[in-house]
């Protein structure tokens, strides 16, 4: 049962807690906010990155392809996206001269950002692999939507702190701000308010002395609440300028367009046997090697095309 002295036992340790320590832990509060809220964006802007880098490279392939005949959806998306791959992060690692080079691999190993995109590029052709190919454009935002939001390395902080839990959490962070202001100063006055109990109206000098103690006090417990107006403003401002939300939404829908692309340019779907699967521990030298070989090679073959097509209209 809750007594009467239990009751003033928590009001009184609240009332301590609330003259030490409130404003110290509101100030902690803030700047853990804060650098978490910078880290989860960071985390996001990686996907942002790898979304934009193959949107480039689709529209670089558009651009410079000609009618090729026949194109497989599942072929063309698996080249460009390994194409992004390793052009993003082998092909950098053999160049590492530059100082930028090294800090960028610092980061992608602390946050996981190669591995993660290599996921994003096998969840990716996992999805497509079996789409059955018709005139009308299937899911590819749910297909998108999937590859970015199920992805364990994106999805948590260093692939431990979950993301999504923490954002919900700094969300609401500018409402926890004001209301602990607000109850910092509320307990101030509760406790400032006995005080003037002790004043004795026959002693103006004592009166005036408990007075002003008992002001002072208040205009302390007051600090808490402008405390927190003041942290709830700009952490509100911080939640605005990288919301991990907008620029998830941004990343979608990069990518979905850049999918939706290359389904209108493709003519089927169909799997070649001989297709090699995306591994991401190949070779460096070698996957750039073959595949410098392969866009050379069919060059030469429209090249080589274009001359019999020549010499039949000449000998015609």
């Amino acid at each position: 049962m809750i007594t009467q002295e239990m009751v003033e036992g928590l009001v009184n340790f609240l009332v301590k807690f609330s003259t030490d320590m409130l404003m110290p832990t509101m100030g902690f509060l803030f700047i853990a906010g804060v650098v978490l809220r910078g880290l989860i964006f960071f985390t996001v802007k990686r996907e942002h990155w790898f979304a934009k880098e193959f949107e480039r490279r689709v529209h670089e392939y558009m651009d410079e392809s000609d009618d090729r005949g026949d194109m497989s959806f599942f072929v063309l998306t698996k080249h460009i996206l390994e194409k992004t791959y390793y052009e993003l992060f082998i092909k950098r690692s053999l160049h590492k001269r530059r100082n930028s080079d090294f800090i960028m691999s610092m980061s992608d190993r602390v946050f996981l950002i190669q591995h993660g995109c290599a996921i994003l590029v096998r969840d990716t052709l996992k999805q497509i692999k079996y789409l059955k190919y018709t005139s009308n454009i299937p899911k590819l935002k749910d297909i998108s939507k999937n590859v970015f939001s199920n992805n364990a390395s994106f999805s948590k902080v260093f692939g431990v702190m979950p993301a999504s839990l923490f954002n919900d959490v700094l969300n609401i962070l500018p409402g926890i701000f004001i209301i602990s202001g607000i109850f910092g100063t509320f307990l101030g006055i509760m406790a400032a308010l006995p005080e003037l109990g002790t004043m004795d109206l026959a002693d103006p000098e004592g009166a005036k002395l408990i007075m002003d103690k008992f002001l002072v006090k208040i205009s302390f417990s007051m600090s808490s609440s402008i405390l927190g107006i003041v942290l709830s403003v700009v952490m509100t401002v911080v939640n605005t300028t990288t919301s991990p939300e907008k620029l998830f939404v941004s990343i979608v829908d990069k990518f979905e367009n850049s999918l939706d692309v290359l389904w209108n340019r493709s003519t089927d779907n169909k799997l070649p046997e001989d297709i090699p699967e995306f591994d991401e521990h190949r070779d460096p030298m070698e996957v750039l090697a073959s595949k410098a070989l392969e866009e050379q090679l069919a060059k030469d073959k429209i090249e080589l095309r274009k001359k019999k097509e020549q010499l039949r209209k000449i000998s015609a």
